[in-house]
């Protein structure tokens, strides 16, 4: 069974991920699969905002490839550890292309239930992917938002909230 789990969540990043078929998202996520992750405001629901976040990362990053670093199956999930890299080609966030290669690492644990992924926890370093970007100041730099003249102000773009 947890061999099986393992597969499943394979396909997820080998079938969707790195060859883009969008088709087998519906194989895999459940209905009421719920994603939630660092730059989600609140939780995805299902395989349609499933595929959104797909479209998102490979419109971003064409040549995006993930690579699992490692799997752990118990009981019903299955833990991936990752790496994304990938070069920003196209619009991510507001942030216009920049042509720079990116590599992030993370983890997702992955609920499966009869052949189907309920939900994904993930956590990944997005603050890293936004300074390999530019559009993070480095540590220690002062910020001071746009019309504003009190440093340390950070604008509604990135709030504490959208860090964890």
């Amino acid at each position: 069974m947890h061999t099986d789990n393992k597969a499943i969540v394979r396909r997820l990043y080998e079938v969707v991920w790195n060859k883009r078929r969008l088709e087998v998202v519906d194989e895999l996520i459940s209905p009421s699969h719920a994603l939630n992750d660092p730059l989600a405001s609140d939780s995805q629901v299902g395989p349609k905002l499933y595929k959104q976040r797909v479209v998102e990362f490979t419109n971003s990053f064409p040549d995006s490839r993930f690579t699992i670093e490692d799997m752990i199956a118990e009981k019903g999930k299955v833990v991936a550890s990752w790496t994304f890299s990938g070069t920003h080609k196209g619009e991510f966030r507001d942030i216009p292309a920049t042509g720079k290669k990116v590599s992030v690492e993370g983890i997702t644990i992955h609920h499966v239930t009869n052949g189907k992924i309920l939900d994904s926890y993930a956590r990944w370093d997005a603050l890293g992917l936004m300074r390999q970007l530019g559009d993070v100041p480095p540590l220690r730099q002062t910020i001071v938002a746009e019309g504003s003249q009190q440093p340390g102000h950070i604008p509604r773009k990135w709030s504490s909230m959208d860090m964890y």
